[in-house]
């Protein structure tokens, strides 16, 4: 597999069923060996809802909590990996009290493309401090001593505000850190493929419930949206930056 030579990979994501959906391959690939850690900045508080008996959650104070045993559930499916929430320790800056990011939202701008939702609250995470935010991903990369950081392309994979900001904030804490900066792209060089993971990933995609359904081969997300279930992974390396902001 292509991440053999890095002892400890962590994954920097925005919202839970993110890890699943972008690197649930990778995770399950990795994480029986203690090699995987999964760093999770928001609980997805304004994330859109699947049609049926979880729609209510949408837009109440429940879904946070709610979509925070989703991941915890999609995380022993996959295996267990080491898991932090930014901002928290052991991913929060010493010093620091502990902060609880917020999701940003978002609005479709095109089919697939999406962009800042503009109402934004003061505490979200595509708005905080970039300085804070990469002093946190630092500590998260300490705490797990990791060899290796992934995250989402410059462009967030699909625009969302704030996977751009996790792509920004993971790649200059790798930089500073001295470590390698993996981002996920399909055309990537670097493949994972699902080799009996399948079933794990099945049951890793079901956790997130309110996010996503499965249909045969299929899952479809709250907006619509229809993908197959992924039978591999791409990843490109990119260089580490300082900052880029």
């Amino acid at each position: 597999m292509d991440f053999d030579g890095h002892q400890r990979v962590l994954f920097v994501h925005a919202h839970p069923d993110d890890e699943t959906l972008s690197t649930g391959i990778a995770i399950a690939r990795l994480a029986p060996s203690g090699r995987a850690g999964v760093l999770t900045a928001t609980r997805g508080e304004r994330g859109e809802v699947v049609p049926g008996p979880l729609k209510p959650l949408e837009g109440s104070a429940a879904l946070a909590a709610h979509r925070e045993r989703e991941l915890a559930e999609a995380l022993h499916a996959l295996g267990h990996p080491w898991h932090a929430w930014l901002g928290e320790p052991p991913a929060r800056a010493a010093g620091l009290p502990p902060r609880r990011y917020q999701d940003s939202g978002m609005r479709w701008a095109a089919p697939g493309l999406a962009a800042a939702a503009g109402d934004a609250a003061p505490d979200a995470f595509s708005l905080a401090p970039f300085e804070e935010v990469v002093g946190d991903v630092l500590a998260a990369i300490g705490a797990f001593d990791a060899s290796l950081v992934v995250s989402y392309d410059a462009g967030g994979g699909y625009g969302h505000p704030d996977h751009v900001r996790a792509h920004e904030a993971a790649r200059a804490a790798a930089g500073r850190a001295g470590l390698p900066f993996w981002e996920r792209a399909e055309d990537g060089d670097r493949i994972v493929a699902d080799d009996g993971i399948a079933a794990q990933l099945r049951q890793a995609l079901a956790a997130h419930a309110s996010q996503l359904t499965l249909d045969g081969t299929e899952l479809v997300l709250s907006g619509g949206q229809r993908r197959p279930i992924p039978r591999r992974e791409g990843y490109r390396a990119r260089r580490g930056a300082e900052s880029l902001n």
